[in-house]
């Protein structure tokens, strides 16, 4: 049996490495701190906006009041409007050259950054509105696919066109409004459709859909968000229409603005054509 080795003199005897007591029993379970109420509970979801509107028809038949005959009398502000506008399409015809292909293209770019978004509105026969904006980038066929998914279940396999009154029908089949965009098709920023039903397959029910008595066609969840028809802005007061006085000095403000620019004309008119004038 070997002897037991003793250190020499001045040397340290190193501590016995500590080792950890567990003083729970061991029939004792483990319990876990449980977590907070808030980390278990998501976070309420904030209600989304429909990204679309539907309107209610006007409640209102009566026809409109009939307008004033004062209505259709000019003001000064009318004609010297009129004038300019004419002035101005006048001077484009004769001036403006020849647009090149970048030139078109230019102010293509430039209407589509002006209007990026486009309001389309459906209006059924019923005088009931589906509303929506889309980019003015797409085509026509999401407009359709937008109403159809909007439509009954028994109503999305009949055939429908979307028009503009009186005879602009844009249906997908057609090449020419198929590949455009709504701004090509110029119902940017804003536009109203029509939908008329058309399908051989289906002749009386596209028959009915299209009775001015047959309610919107439209699923039960969009038409329980139809909201009232905003009231249409008021006209204008009286005060803006003209006095035989302030039309007659209208009247004559326009003939001075004539005869100004006739007198220029002959100014800038070479010699030899004032002469062929004056025989």
């Amino acid at each position: 049996m070997s002897e037991p080795t003793i250190p020499e003199a001045g040397t340290s005897v190193p501590a016995p490495s500590e080792v950890p007591i567990d003083t729970r029993s061991s029939n004792q379970p483990d319990v876990t701190e449980p977590h907070s109420t808030s980390e278990l509970t998501p976070a309420p979801t904030p209600a989304l906006t429909p990204s679309f509107k539907v309107y209610k028809p006007s409640s209102s038949t009566a026809p409109p009041p009939p307008l004033p005959d004062d209505y259709f009398t000019p003001t000064t502000a009318d004609l010297k409007l009129a004038q300019s506008g004419l002035i101005a399409r006048t001077q484009a015809l004769n001036d403006a050259p020849l647009q090149l292909r970048t030139v078109s293209e230019a102010a293509a770019k430039s209407k589509r950054d002006r209007w990026p978004n486009t309001t389309i509105r459906i209006r059924f026969t019923d005088r009931t509105q589906l509303e929506k904006v889309f980019p003015s980038s797409s085509k026509i066929r999401s407009v359709y696919a937008f109403v159809r998914e909007s439509l009954r279940e028994e109503v999305k396999p009949v055939k429908f066109v979307l028009y503009q009154p009186p005879k602009r029908d844009l249906k997908v089949s057609d090449p020419a409004v198929r590949d455009l965009s709504l701004s090509d098709l110029y119902l940017a920023p804003s536009s109203v459709l029509l939908l008329r039903f058309e399908d051989a397959a289906h002749p009386d029910q596209a028959r009915a859909l299209n009775a001015s008595t047959a309610p919107a066609p439209l699923a039960s969840e969009m038409l329980a968000q139809a909201i009232e028809l905003p009231a249409a802005p008021a006209a204008a007061s009286a005060s803006t229409s003209s006095t035989p006085g302030s039309l007659g000095s209208g009247l004559d403000s326009v003939a001075a603005d004539l005869k100004n620019g006739l007198n220029n004309l002959e100014k800038k008119m070479p010699k030899w054509m004032k002469m062929g004038l004056k025989k």
